[in-house]
């Protein structure tokens, strides 16, 4: 399986699976969700809802709409709203629970953000790491290419340089 760091907008990228930076009432407010519903339309919103709320670290599967996507799964790494922050666990269990959701749909491509890392308020540092060591962990059935997406230049070179090492750590 391909894993690489992009940077961008991830309302604006092509793969089978966007994923959103959820929390577990699946309401779609701001940052990567407030991108994603800006660009595929509120019917996501809706959708999410209708599904919510959702256990910390689960998942749920809507339509991408507007998206160049198939799916976008809602990954809740933090909880929603006001009652606490993304946790080490809340973030590793979102990612694995995204991928295998993945697996399950079929999707050969996905785009992730950094899960928790943003409104949610944990440390980017140790989110990226959390999150590219269950994505280099997971066992690739239909997934062909993962990619983290970050949005700003600091984000970027962060989130790429935690990727270096952690694949670095893999290898070594």
């Amino acid at each position: 399986m391909d894993f690489e760091v992009i940077q961008g907008d991830i309302a604006a990228q092509s793969a089978d699976v966007l994923v959103n930076a959820a929390g577990t009432s699946l309401q779609m407010g701001s940052g990567v969700a407030g991108a994603l519903r800006r660009a595929a339309g509120q019917q996501i919103n809706d959708e999410a809802v209708e599904q919510g709320p959702i256990e910390l670290g689960d998942v749920a599967v809507t339509d991408a709409y507007d998206l160049d996507a198939e799916w976008v799964i809602h990954a809740a790494a933090m909880p929603h709203y006001g009652d606490g922050l993304a946790t080490a666990e809340s973030i590793a269990d979102a990612t694995k629970n995204t991928l295998e959701r993945a697996e399950e749909l079929g999707a050969t491509s996905l785009v992730i953000p950094a899960l928790g890392c943003g409104v949610a308020g944990f440390d980017l540092d140790e989110g990226a790491r959390i999150i590219c060591e269950q994505i280099l962990a997971h066992e690739a059935d239909s997934l062909e290419a993962v990619r983290v997406i970050a949005y700003s230049d600091e984000e970027y070179q962060t989130i790429r340089s935690v990727a270096a090492d952690v694949r670095g750590q893999k290898s070594g």
